[in-house]
């Protein structure tokens, strides 16, 4: 197949490559020119239709990082931005190419569920309060002209992707390696994740599956809380995990970033693909772990 994938230099877009190096064709989305790649500017409206023309499939999954800085008015605008409109325009490039791809793959977000507590939240549960489930309900609305046109698309709600590479696991490394990690806050909020190898399975499970539409959570069927994953690290690692940080320590450090990506509860599980015939390489916690740091 040719697919095209917007935010291929990142994480999930770099191991996605590598899992389809020498059976598909992957063409990158990006803002600077690469070999074999086509250029884009979200912020201005900028991608030839003619450049997704004749693809089997888009995955999208470029976006400015959730947790790269902590919010103000103008992050947040940035983080909302990155996403809606780069969805809305991916979205009308396929419906105006001569020969649209058939399917829209799009990185959604547990944060579409906001702070549940210990509620299990499966696909057909509300949105939540606050500026991630806001975010994610535009983000996955600005794909409506795809899908008004008659193409297939994909709402992937990821979860927290477990990489030693990337992501939230790897800013937790250093202090854990050191024997200095700890629970944060009473450690009781549930934390949805993934495992890097099984979310790029799924993503290409749901290009394959013609029958996958609409949101699908891409979690392992094991979300755990906070207290308990940051036991699983530590056994992993091998390294003590008694240095807990309390929650007022988390709020002065990260502000509403903090509240929402490291207290909130999130308990999400993947009900749509437990409904087909995919399995998890990785369905626990510890596997997981254990896959992400070889």
């Amino acid at each position: 197949m040719k697919i095209v994938v917007s935010g291929a230099s990142g994480l999930v877009g770099t191991a996605l490559a590598r899992r389809w190096s020498g059976t598909h064709s992957v063409v990158g989305l990006g803002r600077r020119p690469t070999p074999g790649g086509v250029q884009w500017d979200p912020a201005a409206g900028a991608l030839d239709p003619a450049a997704l023309s004749g693809a089997d499939a888009v995955v999208h999954l470029a976006g400015a990082g959730i947790a790269d800085r902590r919010w103000s008015d103008s992050v947040k605008q940035a983080i909302r931005d990155s996403r809606v409109r780069g969805t809305s325009l991916i979205a009308r490039s396929m419906v105006a190419a001569d020969a649209p791809p058939p399917v829209l793959i799009c990185a959604s977000a547990i944060g579409y569920y906001g702070d549940r507590g210990n509620a299990v939240l499966d696909e057909d549960s509300e949105p939540g309060q606050g500026f991630l489930s806001k975010i994610s309900l535009e983000w996955e609305a600005a794909a409506d002209p795809a899908r008004e046109a008659g193409l297939r698309v994909v709402h992937l709600r990821i979860g927290i992707v477990l990489s030693k590479h990337g992501g939230a696991l790897k800013q937790m490394l250093l202090p854990f390696k050191l024997g200095v990690g700890g629970k944060l806050g009473d450690g009781s909020q549930y934390m949805s994740w993934i495992g890097l190898e099984d979310l790029t399975r799924i993503i290409e499970y749901a290009i394959e599956q013609p029958t996958m539409q609409g949101a699908i959570n891409a979690v392992a069927p094991t979300p755990a809380t906070n207290a308990d994953f940051t036991k699983a690290l530590g056994r992993v690692l091998g390294r003590p995990t008694i240095f807990p940080v309390p929650g007022f320590g988390v709020r002065l450090l990260f502000g509403e970033m903090g509240d929402a990506l490291l207290l909130g509860s999130t308990r999400v599980v993947p009900t749509r693909l437990a409904a087909t015939d995919f399995r998890f390489e990785h369905p626990d916690l510890d596997s997981a772990l254990r896959a992400a740091l070889v």
